[in-house]
């Protein structure tokens, strides 16, 4: 195999179409401030100022505003219910909703090439226990998910190897793949046409006298006074936790994504998770691939370090590929890209909500792989956090930074 050359991370460059705020003067003042202007940094501002009418002040912080290395956009970009928690089930079908309703939301030409092709959990006779009370889980919350035995997968998917199979669970709505810089775009846009502002810089102080964040300081030197403040940092987002005392167990893990090229059609192709952990989806003509390491080391990057491990795909992904799909033999290679995303070390899941002593830093972090799909309705949830003092449209509680002090982790077996 001939590896590609290069690192396609330009495709993760949005199309700006507002001009970006320079770093503010000095005791600038807003009622709220965000560290982080990607995905979930984004959808906090579009809620408060476009959903909730908060009629104060908002700044959302972003060093990148071309989000080239963002989680956001250099993620797989996709959306699914097929989790083991409730509460990540209910922010997944909060967030196919959102989707459902972007023309609504923001008008009839917004449009992010949603593709609702499901996704396909594959299970071997040893994982098929959990396989089936993740289901039960799943069917409570109405999500769309058909368990299937060997026959029915190959009745439904005839280019499907079920050798070692038991079972596979398949999203029959409501998951899918869509453009993320697309999302992206179109929250952030409806954030600043509602009030909210954008600057570029980097959070580098917090300021906090007692109970009380009292402001930020940036990498620029200026200071942005502020009434709270939101972390949405991504994967920087424990160091963000740090300058203000707190220890947030987030920090980047770096994963790649591998495009393939296959030359036979494999006709109504969902999201497939493999046995093996390995995963894949259509992307336009190609495929794109990868997998999460299960056991061994994963270390945290360097924050410039986005080389890809091309021997993880030649050594790893292809041969599982080959032998699930047999079409994929003969895949090429065609280009790869790393990415950093936010990875909670505890139980890599979500952190939503205030802190329980700091009434005014909130948290949205550790998404650990989900924060795309997840980010409307956690963006919501601290929107009503900030202007009503709850979380009025999902109960989010399982997620809150009660856990993470006492080192509680709630544990979810769908990871992918």
């Amino acid at each position: 195999m001939v590896r590609p050359r290069g690192d396609p991370a330009s495709r993760a460059s949005i199309r700006l179409t507002e001009p970006v705020v320079p770093g503010p003067s000095p005791a600038q003042s807003f009622d709220v401030v965000i560290a982080g202007g990607a995905i979930v940094g984004s959808s906090v501002a579009y809620f408060l100022k476009h959903e909730l009418g908060f009629t104060g002040s908002v700044a959302v912080i972003e060093p990148d505003p071309t989000y080239a290395r963002s989680a956001t956009t250099l993620s797989a970009a996709s959306i699914r219910q097929q989790f083991s928690t409730p509460e990540n089930i209910r922010l997944s079908l909060f967030g196919v909703d959102f989707i459902r309703s972007l023309k609504a939301r923001f008008g009839a030409e917004a449009e992010i090439g949603f593709h609702e092709g499901g996704y396909l959990l594959l299970a071997s006779p040893e994982g098929l226990p959990i396989l089936q009370a993740n289901h039960r889980v799943q069917a409570a919350e109405k999500a769309d998910i058909a368990l299937l035995d060997p026959a029915g997968l190959t009745a439904r998917f005839p280019w499907l190897s079920t050798d070692g199979l038991a079972a596979g669970a398949f999203g029959v709505t409501g998951e899918g793949w869509f453009d993320a810089h697309s999302l992206l775009d179109l929250i952030r846009k409806g954030a600043r046409a509602a009030g909210a502002t954008y600057i570029q810089g980097r959070v580098t102080g917090i300021g906090r006298d007692g109970n009380r964040i009292t402001g930020v300081t940036l990498a620029d030197g200026s200071t942005l006074a502020c009434g709270a403040f939101v972390n949405a940092a991504g994967p920087a987002a424990g160091d963000v936790a740090a300058l203000a005392g707190i220890a947030l167990p987030v920090e980047p893990r770096k994963r790649f994504v591998f495009v393939i090229h296959c030359r036979e059609k494999l006709p109504g192709m969902p999201l497939l998770v493999d046995t093996t952990g390995v995963y894949v989806r259509p992307e336009g003509e190609y495929h794109i691939c990868g997998v999460s390491p299960e056991d061994g080391p994963d270390p945290r990057p360097a924050d410039d370090d986005f080389e890809v491990d091309y021997a993880l795909f030649e050594d790893l992904i292809w041969p599982a590929l080959a032998t699930r799909i047999p079409a994929f033999e003969a895949a090429k290679l065609i280009r790869a890209w790393a990415g950093h995303y936010d990875y909670n070390t505890l139980d890599q899941n979500a952190v939503v909500g205030p802190h329980p002593e700091i009434g005014n830093f909130f948290f949205a972090n550790g998404f650990s792989g989900h924060g795309l799909q997840q980010a409307p309705a956690a963006g919501r949830a601290i929107a009503e956090w900030i202007v009503a003092g709850r979380s009025v449209s999902l109960d989010l509680s399982v997620f809150g930074f009660e856990r993470i002090a006492a080192g509680r982790p709630v544990r979810e077996l769908n990871v992918i």
